[in-house]
């Protein structure tokens, strides 16, 4: 499977089809400079009068100084994003997973996420069991206090105690969920409410009605779906649109360079349906950045060798081919395997923002470098080439 099934669009195209994702502003006449300079003045003075010295005012990101980020639609929506999401789930609590950071040890990661011009961040209830989005949102409203400038999303289906009714789909789980995430963020809204997982124990009517009603209440502005079979997923896109409810924006997928089932049908109907996709997993839960070996593929990191569920997925003779090829090109480039993976994603079609995760400074830095990396044809038909089908991986009935 060294291509893909199917026809895919150039990246080039689908940038065009949207409008230009990189958003670019028109030049400004001496009179809109002078305007624009004489109002920020005001503005600075105003917000050092009434916060005081040293609390300032924070600047919308795409006018950072330290920003040269560029900023593409999420999906077909409206909303402009960082073309990297920051993964959350590596924020919370040890209790929750020995290679969990702290708030104190996630400080560094976020602030440095956001004075880089990254807008969008991802979480989950699940996540340290509610503790990574109270550490999402205070460090969010700490380093970025505009809400508006922000793009957050979590997510809602996996259970939350041993309660019946605490897990899943259902409208009670949902509308409880939605209120219990919003306190933790200590947000009155999240951009994208997505569900972690298709609910086959409750009806689609059920659940796309809920979400629905959610949106409606402004609790959320946009719904995201994560992975599941591509014929659940339309099957939920058609009622959305049948009976005229808020319906998916993005699409949270299982999709790399090890792992590409995706390309099959998922891939394929997000295209169809206009839906971004933003990956999880974009590097193989570190597998792609060539620190696993062959033989055990375990490496010296915590997460390495406590990650019993990336061992189920990857590892395969076929699997370290590629990453034997990321390492070469790597190499050949001057650049860190992980740039190379995350490149290739990024140079596909669907994809809006793979979500990265970040435990230490060089791998956010290595994700960031990887926006100005670009591959060749020959380079990326060297990486797909030594790919082997996978069983569905991630997500089952």
């Amino acid at each position: 499977m060294g291509k893909p099934p199917f026809a895919l669009p150039s990246k080039g195209a689908r940038e065009s089809y949207n409008n230009s994702y990189t958003q670019t502003a028109a030049p400004l006449s001496k009179t809109q400079t002078a305007a624009k300079g004489l109002f920020g003045l005001i503005f600075w003075i105003w917000g050092f009068w009434n916060l005081g010295p040293g609390s300032g005012v924070q600047l919308p990101m795409s006018d950072s100084a330290n920003s040269t980020m560029s900023y593409l639609r999420l999906g077909s929506t409206g909303v402009r994003v960082s073309p990297l999401c920051l993964g959350m789930m590596t924020y919370g609590s040890k209790k929750w997973r020995e290679w969990v950071l702290e708030e104190d040890e996630s400080r560094p990661l976020v602030r440095r996420a956001v004075e880089a011009g990254i807008n969008f961040f991802d979480t989950a209830d699940m996540y340290s069991r509610g503790e990574s989005e109270v550490v999402t949102g205070k460090l969010l409203r700490e380093f970025q206090p505009r809400r508006e400038e922000l793009v957050i999303a979590t997510k809602v289906f996996n259970p939350m105690s041993d309660g019946p009714n605490d897990r899943g789909l259902s409208r009670k789980h949902i509308m409880a969920s939605i209120d219990a995430s919003l306190k933790r963020l200590g947000v009155d809204y999240v951009d994208v409410y997505q569900i972690h997982r298709f609910d086959p124990q409750t009806s689609i009517e059920e659940t796309c009605e809920a979400l629905s009603d959610v949106v409606k209440a402004g609790k959320a502005l946009y719904l995201g779906a994560s992975s599941m079979y591509a014929w659940q997923f339309l099957k939920m896109l058609n009622f959305q649109r049948e009976k005229g409810l808020a319906r998916f924006v993005t699409m949270q997928n299982h999709y790399n360079l090890v792992y590409r089932e995706e390309e099959r049908e998922m891939i394929p109907l997000c295209l169809d349906q206009q839906v971004g996709c933003i990956p999880w997993s974009p590097l193989a839960r570190g597998f792609l950045t060539g620190s696993r070996k062959r033989g055990d593929g375990k490496s010296e990191t915590t997460r390495a060798r406590t990650d019993d569920f990336a061992h189920g997925m990857y590892y395969r003779d076929s699997d370290f081919d590629i990453v034997d090829r990321v390492t070469e090109i790597a190499a050949q480039r001057e650049v860190k395997p992980a740039q190379v993976a995350l490149a290739w994603i990024l140079s596909k079609p669907a994809v809006s923002a793979p979500i990265v995760g970040a435990s230490k400074p060089y791998q956010l830095e290595d994700a960031i470098g990887a926006l100005s990396l670009k591959l060749t044809e020959d380079e990326i038909q060297r990486l797909e080439a030594p790919y082997e089908p996978h069983p569905i991986l991630g997500h089952s009935y």
